[in-house]
Formats: structure tokens, C-alpha cells, sequence
């Protein structure tokens, strides 16, 4: 690490190794590099020397380095987020957590659940006020099995002038268990941390056990990680393109796609056993392997399932009542994507080019290049072709990867991890970078260790995606950024 706080992605560094500097410099580098094109992968309060510091990852696009600052708030700071909107729900995090103030903050609200003594009027929900202005309270029960959620819609007539999201229903304290570890229960919570992320989520933890151990995964591995986790993209981003045709009455892509989605899991239970892929991943390689024969069967049943997805989207591409109810709905701007820190498919869709297996590439990500897929349009059609492309790009991945599959171990032995040290993992789930970041104590142990969910960061760009549209649209926007309750919830 220099002087300036910028190391290599995937490496680690020493607490005393991170420059600490003032609240205001603090402000002013965070400033300068949203300005010059890095984006904020993790804001947090983490412990050193028993006080409580801000600890900022800043990533650098293309460079393949990470930016980390530190800075000691005190009991209060002026809020980063007015000159930096992507600091905005991170604040409020920290504010939830540890009661330091960003004084100043456009709207301090605690972002999961609200705390006895909180001050009078700051859990209070955003209103419009106005003649013939109603409100639409929805959930946190909805009907169905799905998580808890409450977004209540501000509306005038049909159209949506302000959509609030409460989340925190669950009150999981995932981050809290963690603390202290990591444990034989580590691996276990993270394949859970949100459910359709399994593999992505296990894979940005065993990266960080093997950063902070000096023990870096055997290549046969990490190529069986990096097809589990493209497997799990296109499951994922086939199921969403069943349901936005599903939302949109389309039934021929719905009913096709939701059996194509299973046909993908199916390929990551030929590999583990498990349809998400638990068992798959483990700190210092993998726990399963996969020989020639069932290498050769996966890329059959590969080939055999994407020509289906092939005709099955085609169809939804073809459709005018599609185009017509995709086309213009739930837009966000390429400026708003830039300002709220949007990252995945939804980035990506707005036109920001942000995919950590291209900006920060590893493992097999250097060895088999892949492309971003990137849309313009910012609407529900362009997160949708976003997916579609991605597909199609996955599937060649697998292929090569497979075709090259290294002879060798699976696993490695892990020692101590290193003390007093930061880690810090990035790794592109379906819906966009994961970030995990690790503080060791004196002993080697994690004396903090912090989640960043996709959804985290984008949230809120599906409340701005409602801004000035029809109340009906909120169903298709709301799934063309499919978020996760439990991947926020932790």
C-alpha cells in the first residue's frame, strides 16, 4: 500500500499501513475520487485501538486498485453525503449503529430498524403534502412467501411523486455473528447471507480467508468457483426474465424461462450436489470436484438449455405489447446511476460500466476476459437486455473455462490469519459487486467484518425509478431490479 492508501484488489495491508487523516481531507479525497471515476464499495465504523473510525473503500476502475481511507469522526462529523450522494446510506448505517452523527445528512434515518430514544421526528416517513395528494402504504406482509418490505408510495392521482423503502423487518445481526470469527459456522452463514447469492457471497469470504492467510486457492478451484458463480448468474438473470415477461401478461417467455431457470440450477447440482451451490466453495478451494465425464455432461445439457433460452427470448424481443410496456418504464439516468453508486445489471443498464470481473478482474476472470454488457435506455427494457446479454455471456465463459479445466488439487491447507491487518474482497454476484471487508485483531481474529449486498446500493435507485410514474408500473420496476430484503437485512 502507498502512501496515498492505494493497493492491488484482492491484497491485504496492515491497520497502521492505512493513512488516517482528518475528517475534512477525508471528505476532500472521497470528493476527488467519485470525480475522477471510482466508486464507494464499502463505508464503515470499525474498531482501532478501541476507538471507532470510519474506514472507506474506494475502487478504481480499470486500475484494478482499490483506494482505502481512514478517518477517527468523533461523536459527530459534517455529513460526507452532501458532496458525495453515494455516502448517503452509509451514513445512515453507521448512524444506526453506532449513534455517530453526520450532522448535516439530507435525511438521518436509521436505514434497517428504528432504536428506543432515537430522536423525536427522524423515523418519521417522507410526505407530500399537497390538495388531492394520497398516500399507498404496501406491505411489510405481502401476499405469497416473500420477505418483509414496506414502500409506501406518495402519490397525486395515478402518479407516483416519492416511493419511501423501509426495510430491517428481519433484524438478522449476520455482521454481529461474524465478529470474533471466523468459525466452522463462517462458511455456513455466508451461503445463507441471501440465499440466491450462495456462491457469491461464500466466494468473496473464502477470498478473504485466503488473503488474510497468504493462501491463495489452487487454479482448478477457482475455475470450478468461477463457473458455480456464472451458473448462478444466468439461473438468476433467467428467472427475472420470466417474471418481467410474467408481469407483463407475456405467458410463451414466463412459462419457458421459469422451467430454464431450473435447468440452470440443475447444472450447479451436477457439480455439488446442491442446486445454489452450498458445499461448492470453502476457504482454501472447493469442497467438491468434477471429473472429465461430468465436465463433458455440463457442457451438454449447457448447450441444450441455452438454445431453449435462445428461443424463448427471442420471443420476448419480438412482442410490440412487451416493447411497448418495457420501453420508457422505470427510468434511471446515467447521472442518478453515478450518484447513488448503482452497481450490476442496473448500473450497467443506465450506461456505467461497473462489473468487478472486468474493472478488478481474478482468478480465471485474467485468464478467460470478459466484456461487460452495457445498455443505454436506463429503463426496464434495458435491464432486461442487460440480463439477456449476460446470459449469452456466461455460457461462453463456461465453456472455455471447462474446456481448460487445470489438472491439480482442489484445496489448500489454511494457516493463521495475520493480525492487525484489512482485507478486503470484491466479487460480481448476479446483481453486482459484493464486497466483504475484514478487520483482524491482535489475535488474528475478526475484530469487525463488513457486508456489502448489491442490494444495498440499489434500493434506491428502484425508489427513483417511481419518481413521475404511473403506481401500476411499480411491479415491472420493481422486478427488473429484483433486490434482496435478506441481502440488506443483515
Amino acid at each position: 500500500m502507498d502512501s496515498r492508501g492505494m493497493m492491488p484488489a484482492g491484497e491485504l495491508a496492515g491497520v497502521g499501513e492505512i493513512p488516517v487523516t482528518e475528517i475534512s481531507r477525508f471528505r476532500e479525497e472521497m470528493a476527488d475520487g467519485i470525480r475522477s471515476g471510482e466508486w464507494l464499495a464499502s463505508l464503515s465504523a470499525v474498531p482501532v485501538g478501541g476507538v471507532p473510525h470510519l474506514l472507506a473503500v474506494m475502487v478504481e476502475p480499470r486500475a484494478g486498485r482499490l483506494h482505502l481511507m481512514m478517518t477517527r469522526p468523533g461523536e459527530k462529523y459534517p455529513a460526507l453525503s452532501n458532496e458525495v450522494p453515494q455516502a448517503h446510506r452509509f451514513e445512515r448505517e453507521i448512524f444506526e449503529q453506532t449513534g455517530i452523527v453526520p450532522e448535516g445528512h439530507q435525511w438521518l434515518k436509521p436505514l434497517r430498524y428504528n432504536r428506543p430514544g432515537d430522536r423525536p421526528g427522524v423515523t418519521d416517513f417522507f410526505r407530500v403534502e399537497g390538495e388531492e395528494v394520497h398516500e399507498v402504504a404496501v406491505g411489510p406482509v405481502h401476499a405469497g412467501v416473500i420477505e418483509p418490505g414496506h414502500f409506501r408510495f406518495q402519490c397525486h392521482g395515478e402518479r407516483v411523486m416519492h416511493l419511501e423503502i423501509a426495510l430491517g423487518y428481519q433484524h438478522r445481526g449476520v455482521e454481529k455473528a461474524l465478529a470474533g470469527g471466523p468459525n466452522v459456522r463462517s462458511i455456513s452463514m455466508m451461503e445463507t447471507m441471501a440465499g440466491d447469492t450462495s456462491v457469491g457471497h461464500a466466494t468473496a469470504f473464502a477470498q478473504m480467508i485466503e488473503s488474510l492467510s497468504g493462501t491463495p486457492a489452487p487454479s482448478r478451484a477457482q475455475a470450478l468457483r468461477a463457473v458455480a458463480l456464472e451458473l448462478e448468474r444466468m439461473a438468476n438473470h433467467t428467472g427475472d426474465l420470466g417474471a418481467l415477461a410474467g408481469d407483463v401478461a407475456y405467458l410463451p417467455t414466463a412459462s419457458y424461462c421459469g422451467r430454464l431457470r431450473g435447468d440452470f440450477l440443475n447444472l450447479t447440482a451436477l457439480i455439488c450436489g446442491s442446486r445454489f451451490g452450498r458445499g461448492l466453495v470453502r476457504p482454501g478451494g472447493g469442497g467438491v470436484d468434477v471429473d472429465a465425464e461430468r465436465a463433458e455432461l455440463i457442457l451438454s445439457r449447457l448447450a441444450d438449455t441455452m438454445r431453449d433460452f435462445g428461443e424463448a427470448t427471442h420471443l420476448l424481443w419480438e412482442a410490440p405489447s412487451v416493447t411497448a410496456r418495457f420501453e420508457r418504464t422505470g427510468l434511471v439516468e446515467k447521472m442518478a446511476a453515478l450518484d447513488f453508486g448503482l452497481v450490476g445489471p442496473a448500473a450497467r443498464a443506465s450506461g456505467v460500466t461497473r462489473d468487478v470481473r472486468f474493472e478488478c478482474p481474478s482468478g480465471w476472470y485474467r485468464e478467460v476476459p470478459m466484456m461487460p454488457a452495457v445498455e443505454q435506455g436506463g429503463d426496464v427494457m434495458a435491464r432486461a437486455r442487460v440480463r439477456w446479454q449476460e446470459v449469452h455471456h456466461s455460457a461462453v465463459f463456461v465453456r472455455q473455462v471447462l474446456a481448460r479445466l487445470p489438472e491439480g488439487p482442489i484445496r489448500s491447507d489454511i494457516g493463521p490469519l495475520r493480525a492487525d491487518a484489512v482485507a478486503v474482497s470484491l466479487v460480481e454476484g448476479w446483481r453486482g459487486a459484493i464486497c466483504h471487508v475484514a478487520v483482524t485483531d491482535s489475535q488474528g481474529k475478526f475484530a469487525s467484518y463488513k457486508v456489502v449486498d448489491p442490494s444495498f446500493h440499489n434500493w434506491s435507485g428502484l425508489a427513483w425509478a417511481m419518481r413521475d410514474a404511473p403506481i401500476s408500473d411499480f411491479p415491472l420496476c420493481n422486478k427488473s431490479f429484483n433486490l434482496s430484503y435478506c441481502g440488506h437485512d443483515l
